[in-house]
């Protein structure tokens, strides 16, 4: 890799040695309009690969892995498809792992397991990866199965239960969240008592007092 790069094209911190910078390249054969919950898919088996070895790591809906209140890694899904079919998918993944140094621009929200004193190894949080992945893409892709990859996303939620900003269009709006669908799309409530359903990729999440 010579440039990580995250959503909506912004730069990702990348050395080389420092962490795990890892595509997937995978060709589910599934409709466009299913592959949105992949991402969780992905999430939910970092969630389970850290926490099997031992990381109290939480999830910010829907695919920023979390630790200590700030943000150890990110997943950036893109697709080729046609109007009916699945070309193939890309899925980044980027786990901050020896990072010790950040820029100034990110350094009050992102950290590493190793910052956070977490010394493992890359190769068994990749293996215990592909572990898990494999378990929950199978069970979404072969039998339609979605409830071990929601319960994941629920059971380790930095925001269910919380007040966080929604921001659009550089426009910030403070909500609720109350769950994650069988979409999973996020379900917030509004200042108003609205309640309304949110898809990934339509916002961006920010905590009321930092990040997360």
């Amino acid at each position: 890799q010579t440039k990580g790069k995250g959503r909506l094209g912004r730069s990702w911190k990348s050395k080389s040695g420092d962490g795990i910078w890892m595509s997937l390249i995978i060709k589910p054969k599934i409709e466009p309009y299913k592959t949105p919950f992949l991402t969780l898919v992905a999430g939910a088996s970092i969630i389970k690969a850290l926490d099997n070895l031992g990381v109290d790591v939480s999830i910010k809906w829907p695919n920023d892995i979390i630790l200590n209140h700030k943000k150890i890694c990110g997943i950036l899904t893109e697709l080729s498809a046609e109007m009916e079919r699945v070309n193939y998918i890309v899925m980044g993944i980027g786990i901050n792992v020896k990072t010790l140094e950040f820029p100034e621009e990110i350094k009050e929200k992102a950290t590493s397991l190793y910052k956070e004193g977490y010394k493992l190894s890359r190769v068994d949080i990749v293996r215990q990866f592909c572990i898990e992945f494999e378990k929950l893409y199978k069970a979404y892709i072969l039998d339609g199965n979605k409830d071990s990859t929601l319960e994941i996303c629920k059971k380790y939620s930095a925001i269910i239960g919380n007040h966080v900003y929604l921001i659009k269009n550089n426009k910030k709006e403070l909500v609720e969240c109350i769950d994650i669908n069988e979409n999973g799309n996020l379900i917030i409530k509004e200042n108003n008592g609205e309640i309304k359903e949110i898809l990934s990729g339509e916002v961006s999440i920010r905590g009321v007092k930092g990040y997360v």
